[in-house]
């Protein structure tokens, strides 16, 4: 697992953050997804490297690596973009664990075992640090 662990109350405080991460991320896949964008990007590259539509690209680009960039930084681990679920490295009775949030929650509430993913998680306890 990862070098840095988070204690309950330090993950709580950044899920702001990383709820702000997640939705830049949707944001950028969205436009580096999108065929027509890409379609007309194609189209126009050949001739002048693509105008607006590169831009748009290239932007959305750097706002995705950006928020990897950033949820690497703190040690968050993104497990399903779609789904918002995201897992801080933490401790159980001196265990490591995930303490795991998805997207919509208020505050991180669960965790699971490094190897029991999302279907594990459990209801936080007096046991989690």
């Amino acid at each position: 697992m990862a070098e840095r662990r988070y204690r309950l109350s330090e993950a709580r405080a950044l899920v702001p953050e990383v709820a702000g991460v997640l939705e830049e991320l949707r944001g950028a896949r969205e436009v580096l997804v999108d065929e027509e964008l890409a379609k007309r990007l194609a189209s126009h590259a050949a001739g002048n490297g693509g105008g607006k539509e590169s831009t748009r690209m290239a932007e959305a680009a750097l706002a995705f690596s950006r928020g990897l960039g950033r949820l690497n930084e703190l040690g968050v681990v993104l497990r399903d973009l779609d789904a918002g679920i995201l897992d801080f490295p933490g401790t159980r009775g001196g265990e490591e664990v995930c303490l795991c949030w998805r997207d919509g929650e208020e505050s991180i509430d669960f965790w699971h075992e490094p190897d029991a993913g999302f279907a594990g998680r459990q209801p936080v306890d007096d046991e989690v640090e």
